[in-house]
């Protein structure tokens, strides 16, 4: 991950709350230097207490274009370095594709991809340089299999993890490593405080994306998932000899990506045969292939 004798530099956006401020904790607690982001920098004062020296607190608004690479280059003023980008900042948009206005849809993918891919490619010059790092995706299990009222929210976790997979094949002869985390359920205030709600509420989609709002709502306070545990198996994760493309968190999502996979297998083969017909006619033997 890093071949500086200093302890690693993080780069974490979204610090403020959630899972984010859960990995800036652990990143701090195991004595690493960190980078924490947030819209407020003013919530992030424990963070720069604790730290010692070894934490800065920046503002960054990730759905703003202009603000990642003035952020990225005050990051490397202080450290010399990042070894460690944790894409986490995000925002939740809940309702029935129909129900959800226009400047909604662009919030959300300004913030959950575009505000990432900024970081990114913001980030992308420096660790090349460095000839190690390694990127963080914080995705969502929206992107293992999507849910009715979750539709264009996880179509940019969708789009970051399309992202995310070419960038790891590019990057890897560089020495750098890409992980995504699609995390299940945690107790976090995601649904109370990032959950934004559709325009428009249409009775007929009551029984399917109203019917997975109100359980998401119901969860709220009680989900399964431990952010201290995860923000541990993260870093754990990052630091292994070979850190894995996706790092699923939690029962609930791994149970839901093995039931994932397994439909997807037997769809495909139900209908592989006439996938696979539409090929040209295979070449006759000695015929040159173009």
């Amino acid at each position: 991950m890093k071949e500086s004798n200093l302890p690693p530099v993080w780069f974490i956006t979204g610090c403020s709350s959630g899972l984010g401020r859960a990995l800036a904790l652990h990143v701090l607690a195991r004595g690493h230097r960190l980078v924490a982001t947030a819209r407020n920098p003013d919530t992030l004062t424990d963070l720069v207490a604790q730290g010692a020296g070894r934490c800065r607190a920046l503002t960054l608004d990730v759905a703003q274009p202009d603000q990642a690479a003035v952020v990225v280059a005050t990051a490397v003023s202080a450290f010399g370095r990042i070894d460690v980008v944790v894409n986490n900042a995000g925002c939740g948009l809940a309702g029935a594709l129909e129900e959800l206005g226009e400047d909604q849809i662009e919030r959300c993918f300004a913030t959950n991809f575009f505000g990432a891919m900024r970081l990114t490619r913001a980030v992308l010059p420096i660790l090349r340089a460095q000839r190690c790092g390694h990127f963080v995706m914080i995705s969502a299990a929206a992107a293992i299999a999507n849910y009715p009222g979750f539709s264009i929210y996880g179509a940019a976790k969708w789009a970051l993890e399309g992202m995310a997979e070419a960038l790891a094949a590019e990057v890897r002869p560089l020495g750098l490593g890409v992980t995504i985390v699609q995390p299940g359920p945690f107790r976090t205030s995601f649904v109370s405080r990032s959950l934004e709600r559709g325009t428009e509420r249409l009775p007929d989609y009551d029984a399917t994306s109203g019917r997975f709002l109100r359980l998401v709502a119901s969860m709220d306070g009680r989900q399964p998932g431990d952010p201290a545990k995860a923000a541990e198996a993260i870093v754990s994760a990052v630091e292994a000899e070979q850190p894995p493309l996706r790092l699923v968190l939690g029962k609930y999502a791994n149970d839901k990506a093995r039931r994932k996979l397994a439909v997807a297998a037997r769809e495909l083969d139900t209908w592989a045969a006439l996938g696979i017909a539409t090929d040209f006619p295979a070449a006759s033997p000695g015929r040159p292939q173009p």
